[in-house]
């Protein structure tokens, strides 16, 4: 089984990149520079899409207890055990309703259960709605295995001859997004934008030569997976 790769972030303060790796790695200088006195901006990018993105500050901070992370408080819920039971939020009529609730729920999920083992299992294939002409329906139905069949091998092809092309499609809309909240409001933006989505990472690398250091490294990074 091939391992997922972690999900990783890029923090920058204004145009200066601060650090670059999994949300654990960057947490300390993102942190630091929220608290730092500045008027520049301070964002947190996602790698994979490019766009700038919030986050959970409770999540950043291991050192304390989750109930005491920036003075979260997590609501308490005492059992029902009566009407004068300390914490209790409902009347006893309540909760035997929801008692005999919870014997419904759990008659239906045993009888879904005893349904789902009969006949052919699903696979994990989820029905969906495909329009197509009668031509298109005509000709899958005379395919080995049917229609079905026939769409995934289609799909599956299509898939994976077209890779490269999405690979290149996605690194030039994670690259737009980050220099359109970074560059948008520097020289040659529009110009750097059109060399992009045309591919051309020479006129990119002239249009973006005067942006700063990091961002003009980290937006071609993002265009050309490196």
């Amino acid at each position: 089984m091939t391992a997922t790769p972690e999900q990783t972030y890029t923090v920058f303060h204004g145009y200066r990149k601060l650090a670059s790796g999994t949300l654990p790695q960057v947490a300390a200088a993102y942190q630091a520079a929220l608290k730092t006195p500045s008027t520049s901006a301070v964002l947190i990018f996602d790698d994979v899409t490019g766009r700038s993105t919030d986050i959970d500050l409770r999540l950043l901070d291991a050192a304390a207890p989750i109930d005491q992370q920036n003075g979260f408080h997590p609501q308490v819920t005492t059992p029902q055990t009566g009407s004068g039971a300390v914490g209790a939020t409902m009347p006893d009529s309540m909760d035997a309703t929801d008692s005999s609730s919870h014997r419904t729920v759990s008659t239906q999920e045993s009888n879904d259960q005893t349904g789902r083992r009969r006949g052919r299992p699903k696979l994990g294939v989820i029905s969906r709605e495909v329009t197509l002409l009668p031509r298109h329906w005509e000709w899958l139905a005379a395919q080995p295995g049917g229609a079905s069949v026939a769409l995934r091998k289609l799909v599956e092809s299509a898939r994976i001859s077209n890779t490269a092309r999405d690979s290149r499609r996605k690194a030039q809309e994670r690259a737009y997004h980050f220099m359109l909240a970074l560059g948008g409001d520097l020289a040659g933006y529009e110009e750097a934008t059109r060399a992009l989505f045309a591919d051309d990472t020479k006129a990119l690398e002239t249009h973006i030569a005067g942006w700063p250091d990091d961002v003009r490294t980290h937006a071609l990074k993002l265009a050309t997976n490196a």
